[in-house]
């Protein structure tokens, strides 16, 4: 008998008509379905706004979260063409929005520089969305078209009213399909955020957003930034001390490319560099950003020579000396970017280097020229940079010995038997009682404990030498395996799984900011990758015959209540439980090491910026901010600790 299998002809291969292939596989379209995916249905439309602006027609953008979730996108640009197209024999505006790579960014001259990369986002909303309606003002004239569905075309487009004669753009409403998404509801803070990017990006550019979900909000929020990346740098360094008062602006432009740089010096030991492409975030750099750093080094180091800063029997100060403290925005705006990496996320274009190099060291060059004073302070930044990082290296040295030599480290480290890192996770528990108990409890096999005692050392006021200098913080680093600094390699990472487990109280808190703050600053890969956790022990344990539940809050303890029975309801004991050092090592196994029962929450850095903003303002030398902080949010606390 032939096998089935064997039959391999025409009729296997499944064609997918227009859309229906975005809707099979959405994930190659929009990358995910959580979240970030529903958010990124706006972005493609509002990028396509922004083309607009970036070709010079437009300038304001505005967006609306409406009562029932859907999103409406209003932009005064030259309106999408309404004649019929040439291909397709349909309205152009039916062919954007039903064929996949139907645009104007593939040199039919409509954009010179577009943030859309593959002129499919007006399509692929269509084709993920319950409805979606289009109005084109042009000609004196308004167009309207709907399509339901997935992306199926209602009725033609059709003229339904006259406008002024010199009105003219789109506005574009879509509702997500509840039935592609894990979540309809937008959030409006990440909304914000990306929108103030926008606005900064596109210096001259109004953006406003607003949610008509929320009664009490009818003006919304408004950005507009005629400073654009200059006005982003003062921005990030909110909180932080300049060194210098002026931010330093340096453009240029060559064969189309757009390129900007804006930046400035502050008194903290963290840099924040952070470019894009067509406002698109690059993570990963790339050859713009390679350009502007190696000139920043170059450009530094003849200056402090020629100005005998730098003597000849010093050492040459490195990318990381010349960059700390340093808030630097790099734009680049470019007709034909190539991206690189799995993520896309660097710019690939060998060119681009060559022009970022000129541009910066030329402009730079004449600041530290025109600014002396400014150029010793700068420099003299490096230098004290310099002697720290050859103050870490001596200390790390140091610290490598003292834990091969000493072994005092083993001493407080009780390691899993497992070698395998994605099987292996490490417990950084506050104190020796609860280090103690979680020993008792743990799984050998794959569950290691590392007790501190005692609070680190704040990092966010200290330099790498400083930190390790700190016997708990050289304990962390050699558990982990990775290095640090210069030395970091995020592959030698021992344990895929690293949770902090400290008291829900004030001091717990505290400790986990402290944890936090040295991985954000010291191991933001580790973050990055999705490794680090916070354990989550329960508020309260609830006992009714024979049944033990443990909740987290004061929510969950009173939606488990009202799940029972009046009778066992009346009959049930409920007891807040002890801090983790108070738990026995079963009590501890149960609610917050088993990986069947326990609930972890995983940290991630989400948007870079508003984590470092946060981080400096709760963390940093800066008080005031902190005090505006505790006042703004005071009305929120719920647990004081006095």
């Amino acid at each position: 008998m032939e096998n089935e299998q064997q039959h391999y002809d025409a009729s296997d291969i499944q064609v997918l008509e227009g859309l229906e292939a975005v809707r099979k596989r959405p994930g190659m379209y929009i990358g995910t379905t959580d979240l970030k995916g529903l958010h990124h249905l706006v972005w493609e439309i509002v990028d396509n706004a922004i083309d607009e602006a970036l070709a010079g027609y437009c300038n304001h953008i505005e967006v609306i979260i409406n009562k029932d979730n859907s999103i409406t996108v209003t932009d005064n640009g030259r309106g999408i063409p309404v004649d019929i197209h040439p291909k397709t024999h349909i309205s152009t505006v039916e062919t954007v929005y039903t064929v996949l790579h139907a645009g104007g960014k593939f040199g039919g001259g409509g954009y010179k520089v577009s943030g859309g990369l593959h002129g499919v986002g007006a399509s692929v909303v269509n084709a993920l969305s319950k409805w979606v309606e289009v109005k084109v003002y042009k000609n004196s004239k308004i167009y309207f078209i709907r399509f339901e569905n997935g992306g199926h075309t209602v009725e033609p487009l059709k003229v339904i009213g006259e406008c002024e004669e010199n009105r003219t753009g789109t506005v574009v409403t879509f509702k997500p399909d509840k039935e592609i998404f894990d979540s309809e509801i937008y959030d409006y803070d990440t909304l914000k955020t990306r929108i103030r990017e926008l606005a900064f990006l596109n210096k001259g550019l109004a953006i406003s957003l607003r949610d008509d979900r929320d009664d009490n909000d009818s003006t919304g929020d408004h950005f507009m930034y005629e400073g654009g990346i200059k006005e982003y740098v003062k921005f990030i360094n909110q909180g932080k001390e300049p060194i210098h008062e002026d931010v330093i602006y340096l453009e240029g432009e060559e064969n189309g490319v757009v390129f900007e740089v804006a930046m400035q010096y502050n008194t903290s030991y963290n840099d924040n560099i952070y470019s894009f492409v067509n406002n698109i975030n690059t993570h990963d750099g790339g050859t713009h950003e390679e350009g502007v750093r190696r000139a920043l080094t170059r450009v530094i180091n003849n200056y402090a020579r020629k100005n005998n800063i730098l003597k000849e029997k010093d050492e040459s100060l490195t990318g990381d000396d010349v960059k700390e403290g340093l808030t630097m925005i790099v734009s680049c705006k470019h007709p034909n970017p190539q991206f690189e990496g799995q993520t896309k996320g660097r710019l690939g274009n060998s060119e681009v280097r060559k022009l970022a190099d000129s541009v910066f060291s030329q402009g730079f060059e004449r600041f530290l020229m025109e600014n002396p004073q400014e150029a010793k302070l700068i420099i003299e930044k490096a230098i004290s940079a310099c002697r720290a990082r050859n103050a870490a290296k001596r200390a790390r040295e140091a610290s490598r010995k003292s834990d091969l030599t000493i072994g005092s480290f083993f001493g407080k480290l009780t390691d899993c038997k497992s070698k395998d890192p994605s099987v292996s996770e490490i417990f950084i528990v506050e104190g020796d009682s609860a280090g103690g108990s979680a020993k008792k409890g743990r799984d050998s096999m794959t569950q290691a404990i590392l007790p501190l005692r005692g609070k680190i050392l704040n990092v966010e006021k200290a330099r790498l030498d400083k930190a390790l200098g700190n016997e708990e913080i050289r304990t962390i680093i050699t558990a982990f395996g990775t290095g640090i600094g210069s030395e970091f390699d995020i592959e030698k990472l021992r344990y895929h799984k690293i949770i902090i487990m400290t008291d829900a109280d004030v001091d717990g808190s505290h400790i986990r900011v402290l944890l936090l703050t040295l991985f954000y600053r010291f191991f933001r890969p580790i973050v990055e990758a999705g490794h680090v956790y916070a354990a989550q022990p329960p508020l309260f344990r609830i006992m009714h015959g024979k049944t033990r539940k443990y909740v987290l809050d004061e929510k969950e303890k009173e939606e488990y209540l009202n799940s029972l029975d009046e009778n066992t309801r009346n009959r049930a004991e409920i007891a807040r439980m002890k801090g983790l050092g108070e738990m026995d090592a079963e009590e501890l196994n149960e609610t917050t090491m088993d990986i069947e029962k326990r609930v972890l929450r995983k940290i991630t850095v989400s948007d870079c910026v508003q984590a470092d903003a946060m981080f400096n303002r709760l963390m940093g030398e800066e008080v005031e901010p902190r005090r505006a902080f505790i006042e703004e949010n005071a009305k929120y606390v719920k647990n004081l600790d006095i």
